[in-house]
């Protein structure tokens, strides 16, 4: 007997891709969708903490590789992908008139050019076998909004609010839902130094009208519903888990 709520079970069984997945965000989305009964490949460059999450529940497997490593990222379109959570993607906050080339293009082929790959390479996979699938862009609130020090940022999540759309469009017609999360400042590993600064840490649950910062659970079930059949009719939408942040 299927114990898993009804929203949940279409994910039993399939094959879901994580990228990014060794910490934070993408450690959490991987055991969000395990739990839920899918198989997950979790991608990240760290191979001993992939091997320490995939002791952590019998339905992950470590895929250890880098999402910039073209070659690496082209043999995704070879396996039997039903999900892809393309999360891979960093941050280096500067004022606009400080960011050198270096970080520039450090972001735009981490944040645009690796992700747009790998959702190709997954799309390719999905369009092989027929049977449909999801693929759920992780993006941020700064996709949506502005905000002074992340020019560069907001540069990369507005092109993969783009991207989600243009895809979901495309793919449309093969039963591929392509949607991306967006959430507000999450308490990860990549954002503790930022929200460590008390005048900064004080901005940001100011700016949230909820009055408090994400974890990375509030991501992951957001993740679960767009892969679920629960989601059967969203396509091309973001779904902001921003705590009202971008409602202001």
């Amino acid at each position: 007997m299927n114990m898993l709520p009804a929203w949940a079970q279409g994910i039993a069984g399939r094959t879901a891709l994580v990228t990014g997945a060794s910490r934070g965000l993408g450690e959490a989305i991987a055991l969000a969708l395990a739990e839920a009964g899918a198989q997950v490949l979790a991608v990240a460059r760290d191979g001993d903490a992939l091997a320490a999450l995939a002791a952590r529940h019998a339905g992950i497997r470590s895929l250890p590789g880098d999402v910039t490593d073209d070659g690496f990222v082209a043999g995704l379109a070879a396996l039997d992908l039903d999900i892809l959570v393309n999360n891979a993607g960093t941050n280096r906050p500067q004022p606009m008139a400080e960011v050198a080339a270096a970080t520039l293009d450090l972001m735009l082929g981490l944040n645009v050019r690796a992700a747009y790959l790998v959702a190709q390479a997954a799309s390719r996979a999905m369009l092989r076998h027929g049977r449909g699938g999801s693929i759920i862009n992780i993006t941020s609130q700064m996709g949506h909004v502005g905000s002074p020090g992340r020019t560069v940022y907001c540069m990369t999540k507005h092109a993969l609010e783009g991207l989600t759309k243009a895809m979901a469009v495309e793919l449309a017609p093969a039963g591929i839902r392509v949607n991306s999360v967006a959430p507000t400042f999450i308490e990860t590993p990549l954002t503790a130094p930022m929200l460590a600064d008390p005048e900064f840490g004080r901005f940001v649950r100011e700016m949230i009208p909820l009055g408090r910062t994400g974890t990375p659970d509030d991501v992951a079930a957001a993740v679960v519903y767009l892969a679920s059949p629960a989601a059967g009719m969203v396509t091309g939408t973001s779904l902001l888990v921003d705590g009202g942040w971008t409602a202001r």
